[in-house]
């Protein structure tokens, strides 16, 4: 399976400041994941009470609404079963980067969340370390893929095996996007552009920008993929498009000091250098954009409401596919995560279940996708008139998320027990040379120096 392929030969995962290790999580529990027994159903009335965890529930506006009415929504449909919401545990300003940590601390006390919402990237320590259940094992493989496609409306075929881990779904695909470059077509106007031909190159997005900046005063183009607070599958998505990789195929040797990747950050850099694009977190940047002080902003759709909000009768906002090298093909990454179980008690295994199916209906997808912007994973729901057709004709900023997901590529992880430190050091090194100045070559070459004694065998 294409994650899988992707990601053979992930080792253990972090060890993190929580001192996991000495609370029963360390290499003896990364060998333990296994079949479990099959979980009954659940008889008619028995009261079930779960924990569901979710970074939605950490960001205020359009993804704690939108999350809120689902799971009361499951709770109608499902009487029997209370759902406790609870965003990580952890004060990161991006509550994502805390689930990891928050499952692992939870699961060392002996309390972890029946349901979690987990990142991609963080599949193998997701199954390896904190103990999540095969659903295969749980209610039955026949079950699983009748999820995926005994609906009206099947999974998208690259989004569906994105949970898959040694030949068992261990997770169910939930939300994701692909970059999206929106822009600020009233901008694009102010600056003699036609809002009608957005940029498809990088080399036209920097002429855009530059004049976007000196008719208006205003940023020209934010790129919410060069900060570690933004993770790597952005940049990831960068550098592929360029032609190149973060990581070798075999695994075995760090390849972002490459050339692909050198450009990229170079074409970045150049970018801030010239003033076309802000110094700006990745939170100032799309708060910014939807503030309608920025020309163009290369985004993940989970934000996509914050801007249709920012922009209400005020500026028109529209949306592109991600621009591509110059003769190069775009390469979509997905960022986003999956719905996994980690409860050992039958009754809230088969619950969690039910969450699950709910959370990846068509129901639950219609309302994602129209009031948060998510890619809708069942894809058929675009074109069907009793689903989602009319509203993407009446909403087409969803258009370019759609088109990308069919040629999508996966996010892919970093090897090792130091996965996450070596992605956050390629991550700080893009950021030092795009924002602070630095020598792209040489922050990427130090950078890898210091990620290669982290990979298993010291890259050996």
């Amino acid at each position: 399976m294409q994650k899988n392929r992707l990601q053979a030969g992930i080792a253990l995962g972090v060890v993190l400041a929580l001192g996991a290790a000495g609370c029963g999580l360390g290499d003896t529990a990364s060998t333990q994941a296994g079949a479990v027994a099959k979980v009954p159903e659940l008889p008619p009335g028995q009261q079930v009470s779960i924990v569901f965890e979710s970074y939605n529930f950490g960001q205020a506006g359009a993804w704690t609404d939108t999350f809120d009415e689902l799971i009361a929504k499951f709770q109608q449909a499902h009487p029997n079963i209370k759902v406790t919401a609870q965003k990580p545990q952890g004060n990161s300003p991006n509550p994502a980067t805390d689930t990891v940590s928050s499952v692992q601390s939870q699961t060392a006390a002996g309390r972890p969340p029946d349901v979690a919402q987990l990142g991609f990237s963080d599949l193998d320590f997701t199954v390896r370390q904190l103990g999540a259940k095969p659903l295969d094992d749980l209610v039955g493989k026949d079950v699983v893929q009748a999820n995926f496609t005994g609906t009206t409306h099947p999974y998208a075929p690259t989004a569906r095996t994105l949970g898959d881990w040694d030949g068992k779904t261990y997770g169910v695909p939930f939300v994701f996007s692909t970059p999206v470059l929106y822009y600020n077509a009233s901008l694009f106007q102010q600056a003699g552009l036609d809002p009608a031909r957005p940029p498809s190159t990088w080399d036209e997005v920097r002429t855009a920008a530059d004049a976007i900046k000196k008719a208006t005063g205003k940023g020209g183009v934010y790129l919410d993929c060069l900060t570690k607070e933004a993770k790597d599958w952005c940049f990831q998505s960068l550098v592929r498009s360029n032609g190149g990789q973060v990581i070798a195929a075999d695994r075995k040797s760090l390849s972002y000091t490459g050339q692909p990747a050198v450009e990229v950050v170079k074409m970045a850099q150049s970018l801030v250098g010239t003033g076309a694009s802000p110094k700006l977190t990745q939170k100032q940047g799309y708060e910014t954009f939807a503030r309608g002080d920025i020309g163009m902003i290369l985004e993940s759709s989970a934000v996509q409401a914050t801007f249709v909000k920012g922009a209400k009768d005020k500026w028109d906002l529209r949306s592109a596919p991600m621009p591509a090298f110059t003769g190069k093909p775009v390469v979509p990454t997905n960022s986003g995560a999956s719905l996994f179980v980690f409860a050992t008690d039958p009754a809230k295994q088969r619950a969690g279940w039910e969450l699950i199916k709910f959370l990846t209906s068509e129901q639950a997808y219609g309302t994602i996708a129209t009031k948060i912007g998510y890619l809708p994973l069942r894809s058929g729901l675009a074109d069907d008139p009793a689903g989602l057709r009319d509203w993407v004709r009446q909403n087409p900023l969803v258009k370019p998320n759609l088109a990308q997901l069919k040629n999508m590529e996966p996010w892919v992880s970093f090897p090792g027990s130091s996965y996450l430190q070596i992605r956050d050091g390629m991550m700080e090194a893009v950021e030092e040379a795009v924002y602070q100045g630095a020598d792209p070559q040489a922050s990427l070459d130090a950078a890898k120096a210091r990620g290669t004694q982290l990979l298993p065998g010291g890259g050996k």
